[in-house]
C-alpha cells in the first residue's frame, strides 16, 4: 500500500510513541498513527513479537517510519533504558500514548510492585516523566493513557497493598485499582501541565477481547468475554484522544466512546490525585528502585 502524499496524512512531520502496541488495540492504535503519517514508535517487552508487529504495521499503513523499542514496564531499569533510547535519537515528541497494560494477572514485579499497580501505573508514570520535558519542548503535544472504566470499582489506594503481591485470586481488584491511579495519573498530570501546550487525556476504550484478559483463569475468562467488543472498535477512543481537532483544547479529562465522562467520585479526587503523584514520585527515584 503505497504512502499518501505529505498533504493528505494528518500526522506527517509528527513523532508519536504508543507503549504495547504488538497486540490488540495497541497493534489498531499504531498501525492507525502510522497510516496517518506519523514517524511511530512501538514499545514491545519481546523483541521477537516487536519485529512481527513492525512489520505488520509497515504493510497496513504503507508506512517505513515506524521502529520498535524494547521495554519491560515492570522493571524500573527496563524503562530509564527505554526512554533513554528513545531520547538519544534527539527527535521531538508530540504524542504520547500510554497503552500497555495487563489485567488478571498475579504477582509482583521487578521493582517490587504489586503486578497490576505497577504495570499499568509505576511504569508508564516513570516513562512519562522520563520523557517530558521532551515532550513540552515538543508541543502542541498529547499524553494519552488508557485507563478502564473498572476504576469505577475501584476500592481505594492501600499504599502498603501496592508494595506486595496480589492478594485477591483472580487479580481483578488489583487491576481496577491501578486502572483508578491511571485516571488520577493523567487528570494530576493536566493539571500540572496546564499552559505547556501539552494535553492529557484518560479513557476507556470499551471492554475489549485482547490477551490483556490471557492470565485470568478459565472460565471466569470465557465468561468476561462475552459481548465484548472488537480491537478496531475498542482503538476508536484512544485513537479520538490522539488525533482528533475537537479535544485539542481539552486536558484532564477521562472519555468514553468518544466523549467525555465524569470519573468516578475517587477518580475525582483531587488530594488522592496529589498523594499517588507524590509517592509515585518518591518511588521511582533510582535511590528507592
Amino acid at each position: 500500500m503505497p504512502v499518501s502524499s505529505p498533504s493528505d496524512l494528518p500526522l506527517s512531520g509528527r513523532v508519536a510513541l504508543i507503549t504495547g502496541a504488538n497486540t490488540g488495540i495497541g497493534l489498531v492504535s499504531a498501525r492507525e498513527l502510522a497510516r496517518q503519517g506519523a514517524h511511530l514508535f512501538i514499545t514491545c517487552r519481546d523483541a521477537r513479537t516487536s519485529q512481527a508487529a513492525l512489520q505488520r504495521i509497515r504493510e497496513a499503513s504503507g508506512n517505513p517510519l515506524v521502529e520498535a523499542l524494547q521495554m519491560d514496564l515492570g522493571d524500573f531499569a527496563s524503562v530509564r533504558a527505554c526512554a533513554q533510547a528513545f531520547l538519544e535519537r534527539d527527535l521531538p515528541l508530540h504524542l504520547l500514548v500510554n497503552n500497555a497494560g495487563l489485567a488478571g494477572q498475579r504477582g509482583l514485579t521487578a521493582s517490587g510492585f504489586e503486578l497490576a499497580f505497577g504495570v499499568n501505573h509505576m511504569g508508564p508514570f516513570l516513562f512519562t516523566q522520563l520523557l517530558l520535558d521532551r515532550i513540552k519542548a515538543s508541543a502542541p503535544a498529547r499524553i494519552v493513557t488508557v485507563a478502564s472504566r473498572a476504576h469505577y470499582r475501584a476500592t481505594g489506594l492501600d499504599w502498603d497493598a501496592v508494595r506486595q503481591r496480589t492478594r485477591s485470586r483472580t487479580g481483578l481488584d488489583e487491576y481496577s485499582n491501578s486502572k483508578l491511579a491511571n485516571v488520577l495519573f493523567s487528570a494530576e498530570l493536566g493539571r500540572r501541565l496546564a499552559g505547556s501546550g501539552v494535553a492529557t487525556y484518560a479513557l476507556h476504550p470499551g471492554v475489549v477481547a485482547t490477551d490483556v484478559w490471557r492470565a485470568v483463569p478459565w472460565p471466569f475468562r470465557q465468561l468476561m468475554k462475552l459481548g465484548m467488543i472488537s480491537t478496531e472498535q475498542g482503538a476508536l477512543t484512544t485513537l479520538h484522544c490522539a488525533t482528533a481537532h475537537a479535544v485539542a483544547d481539552e486536558t484532564g479529562l477521562y472519555y468514553d466512546k468518544c466523549q467525555p465522562r465524569t470519573p468516578s467520585a475517587m477518580g475525582r479526587d483531587t488530594t488522592l490525585a496529589a498523594e499517588l503523584w507524590r509517592r509515585s514520585a518518591a518511588w521511582v527515584e533510582p535511590h528507592a528502585a
